[in-house]
């Protein structure tokens, strides 16, 4: 959704949350901010009803209460209203694990570089008399994988609709590649954080693996001239990429009790051996899931296949220094 749009839209909500009285369309045309031409003249009478009935679905589409009626038998034309008693949120009232799953949320994303979002978002549940407190788990310790050193950067560039140049490292090729991109979000998939946009050389869409990205990414553009397609669905573009990407599967056996996070996103096989519970993990790079598996320890053993095993067995060894 463009910022323009949005915009509207928000404008168009405030609007039918301050009256109680049903606004026909040419009544909101007047009112609301935006409905104009982009060179600021007022749109003509079909232009404007196209982009009113996109505007009204978009609302029903988000849950907004949107009522259609008639103030009185006088009129003539259908209005519109929402209705604040069905629009407000109710009480909020977490149980201690909600709570505490806010918690570990709020943590893991004041290590993304989102600390100042987290941290209003549970000033606003504290003064609603929620008790979370974000260090009530000590013992999990939730984090963005590659806290992506390019996360910050990949994010900042989202939000100002920036396009930027960085290096890429693919598995198979000897030196990482230029890529120039248009970007339009970034995405957390199967425990990988990826940059979604317009690869302007390929001229299409593409996803980049956050911890593949090498070296500075530097700006390609200015500030405001990312437009991102209307309707794009970014999740769908990442699993689709890695449906296709050639994914392998692993086998390995996680201790009892140990690698909660492999266990969400692993699929028991409901075989259980001498060192533990065995699943299966999907994954394209074996390097890249050694680092993840050793930072289980000794939670977690790799069965198969040799080369993921290879793969842990040579990053242990440099670690112990041997």
């Amino acid at each position: 959704m463009s910022a323009a749009r949005a915009e509207r839209l928000v404008n168009l909500v405030i609007c039918l949350l301050s009256t109680r009285a049903f606004l026909t369309a040419e009544r909101i045309r007047t009112a609301v901010p935006g409905y104009a031409a982009e060179d600021g003249t007022a749109l003509g009478e079909e232009a404007f009803k196209r982009m009113f009935e996109r505007d009204k679905v978009e609302l029903r589409d988000l849950g907004v209460p949107l009522e259609t009626g008639r103030n009185g038998w006088g009129d003539t034309e259908d209005g519109y209203r929402i209705a604040r008693r069905d629009y407000e949120l109710p009480e909020i009232d977490l149980a201690p694990d909600e709570a505490a799953a806010v918690g570990l949320a709020a943590r893991l994303w004041q290590s993304a570089g989102l600390s100042e979002d987290a941290h209003g978002a549970l000033r606003k549940l504290r003064a609603a008399g929620i008790d979370v407190d974000p260090h009530a788990t000590p013992g999990i310790q939730p984090r963005v994988e590659a806290a992506d050193r390019a996360f910050d950067p990949c994010l900042a560039a989202v939000r100002a609709r920036r396009p930027i140049r960085f290096g890429y490292q693919r598995p198979e090729a000897a030196e990482p590649g230029l890529r120039e991109i248009e970007p339009w979000g970034v995405v957390s998939w199967k425990g990988r954080w990826y940059v979604v946009g317009h690869d302007r050389d390929r001229k299409a869409p593409r996803c980049f693996r956050m911890s593949r990205i090498v070296g500075r990414i530097e700006s390609a553009g200015r500030p405001g001239t990312v437009v991102v397609p209307e309707g794009v669905d970014l999740t769908a573009l990442v699993a689709t990429t890695w449906q296709q990407s050639g994914m392998r599967t692993a086998t390995v056996a996680i201790a009892p009790g140990r690698a909660a996070g492999l266990r969400r996103v692993g699929r028991a096989t409901g075989e259980n051996g001498p060192d533990g519970e065995e699943f299966t993990l999907d994954y394209g790079d074996p390097g890249s899931l050694a680092d993840r598996l050793i930072g289980y320890g000794d939670g977690v053993l790799v069965l198969a296949p040799p080369e993921v095993r290879d793969a842990v067995v040579t990053r242990l060894r440099v670690l112990v220094g041997g």
